[in-house]
């Protein structure tokens, strides 16, 4: 394994790390600018604005560049916003940081994806890009925990500090162990949008927002969820989240299996197991034991979903790996954005701490109706199945997981 999908891994790495410790340290940020939970809860959506905005604003600029440059610039770009985060005065200059944090996310992933599958054969692309996602899910695993009792014991700023620190070691293996990567012969904003011009495209992206924001109305509240329902203590909240991870590891894995197989009935299943868990989670976040084996399954769920609609997004822009390896980071952060600002409500209208996983059901449902609506439209189109778009525009027939 080139030690370049290392140095790209470890920036995913870090991004994963932020985004999703907000969630685990909701209490703490809360209390520490005098904020309600609900309100701190902004933060996360306003950190998946910020991707929705900058995937395609930031890709589109950064097109004739060269990838490596690209890669180095946006790794700092992120290390500023949660440096800034980690010194905001208060909350409303903490929102502006989560925003601006927000912005390479999705660009990064487009790129990175990319760049990924152009240092490794023909052969091997599908799994170099998965080593370089799997910082993700090991962020969730080893990362978010970890920040989550950092953050505990000594403040949350001290755990956006860490991020910071692997930020800036990312920024430097990217530039010592990546090679020169040149952009594409026809890289520009014209020839990346012409993928846009599918209906499919949109639907599979609407399944992404619509369905995907059902995780995240349960995630982004799990941490109180667990604390004031199950009864666990805070100091407990991390290994409940590192299962969490786990979850996540075991549907990325069946996801792509699952994909490889069966592409739309794959994406229907996921949706709808989703669906089940979380409604079942509004039940078993009553007890300890039933509590931390649905998180598990919630993560299974939620993740499996990932690399289907991935692969579903990449197929309908093969012509345009990188703007839709970005647009779907963002798609997905714009159901994280709409997940917890939902589950918020939720929780404001005093319906109780389950509530968001409720809420979480009902999306996750929604999601699989439009999945099905998509993939009766494409039976009667008569279009083939498409394959995933090289990084030099050959065709591979792996997903990119």
């Amino acid at each position: 394994m080139p030690l370049a999908l290392v140095a790209l891994a470890v920036t995913a790495f870090a991004i994963g790390t932020t985004e999703f410790a907000a969630m685990g340290l909701l209490p703490q940020i809360a209390g520490g600018l005098h904020v309600s939970i609900p309100q701190a809860g902004w933060l996360i959506a306003l950190y998946a604005i910020g991707v929705v905005i900058g995937a395609p604003l930031l890709t589109a600029v950064c097109a004739r560049m060269p990838r490596k440059t690209v890669l180095i610039g946006l790794t700092v770009l992120f290390t500023v916003g949660n440096l800034l985060c980690a010194v905001a005065p208060n909350f409303a200059f903490l929102a502006v940081a989560r925003l601006v944090t927000g912005l390479p996310h999705g660009a990064f992933f487009g790129a990175g994806a990319v760049a990924a599958a152009e240092l490794a054969a023909p052969d091997k692309r599908a799994r170099a890009v998965s080593v370089m996602f799997s910082g993700l899910t090991v962020a969730n695993i080893l990362g978010v925990p970890a920040a989550t009792l950092l953050g505990q014991q000594l403040g949350w700023r001290a755990a956006m500090l860490v991020v910071v620190l692997i930020g800036a070691l990312g920024a430097a293996a990217i530039a010592r162990l990546v090679p020169h990567l040149p952009s594409h012969p026809q890289a520009g904003l014209r020839h990346e949008l012409s993928a846009f011009r599918s209906g499919q495209l949109w639907l599979a992206l609407a399944t992404v927002v619509i369905g995907c924001a059902g995780l995240f109305a349960c995630y982004s509240y799990i941490t109180p969820t667990l604390t004031e329902v199950s009864g666990f203590a805070e100091s407990s909240v991390t290994v409940v989240l590192a299962l969490f991870g786990v979850g996540m590891t075991i549907g990325n894995v069946v996801g792509g299996y699952a994909a490889d197989r069966a592409l739309r009935p794959s994406i229907c299943a996921a949706f709808l197991l989703m669906a089940l868990m979380l409604g079942l989670f509004a039940v078993t976040a009553h007890a300890k034991w039933s509590a931390a084996l649905t998180v598990v399954m919630i993560g299974i769920a939620g993740f499996a979903v990932v690399p289907t609609v991935q692969t579903l997004v990449l197929q309908k822009a093969r012509n345009a790996p990188t703007l839709a390896s970005a647009t779907v980071q963002g798609a997905f952060n714009l159901g994280n954005a709409q997940g917890a600002f939902l589950g918020g409500l939720a929780l404001s209208a005093g319906f109780g701490w389950t509530s968001p996983t409720l809420v979480g059901a009902a999306l996750a449902l929604a999601g699989c109706l439009i999945a099905t609506v998509s993939w009766v439209v494409d039976r009667r189109s008569g279009e083939p199945s498409a394959v995933v778009a090289g990084s030099a525009g050959e065709p591979r027939h792996q997903p990119v997981h």
